[in-house]
């Protein structure tokens, strides 16, 4: 007898909208501790489907399923009080390649898939790499 998939604690009776999506990614962010939230400062968090073809160009990514979240701005670290003042620092999150990738690992939660692809893309903000973040992720769990 299989293992049944890890069991989704919303129930949304269909596949979870883009606002389902938000609405996870804003509790996971409220669980974070309070110092870490406040280094995002000014993050402009949005939910998309997928990732527009320019990115996936620019990244080299050929399949749009491949990219789950993706920070866009200047990370804290490299950030300058002269000069023009930078574009609004940005952290998508994909709902169609989320799901996907929650389907095809059925050992973890959609809420904790959601917290571990928002919380990467925060560490982006912060200036660290995904070495860094994975090295991060290893000694916590």
């Amino acid at each position: 007898m299989s293992e049944a998939p890890a069991p989704l604690r919303h129930s949304f009776g269909k596949a979870p909208s883009l606002d389902d999506l938000a609405a996870l990614a804003e509790a996971a962010f409220q669980t974070l501790p309070e110092g870490f939230r406040k280094l995002t400062g000014d993050v402009v968090f949005r939910v998309d489907d997928f990732p527009p073809d320019d990115v996936l160009d620019e990244l080299g990514i050929e399949d749009a399923f491949g990219l789950t979240g993706l920070y866009q701005g200047v990370d804290i670290g490299r950030r300058s009080g002269f000069g023009p003042a930078p574009q609004p620092s940005m952290i998508f999150l994909y709902r169609r390649p989320i799901l996907d990738e929650w389907a095809e690992r059925g050992e973890v939660t959609l809420e904790e898939l959601v917290s571990h692809v928002l919380v990467h893309e925060i560490g982006h903000h912060m200036g660290l790499s995904d070495a860094d973040i994975e090295a991060i992720e290893a000694s916590a769990g």
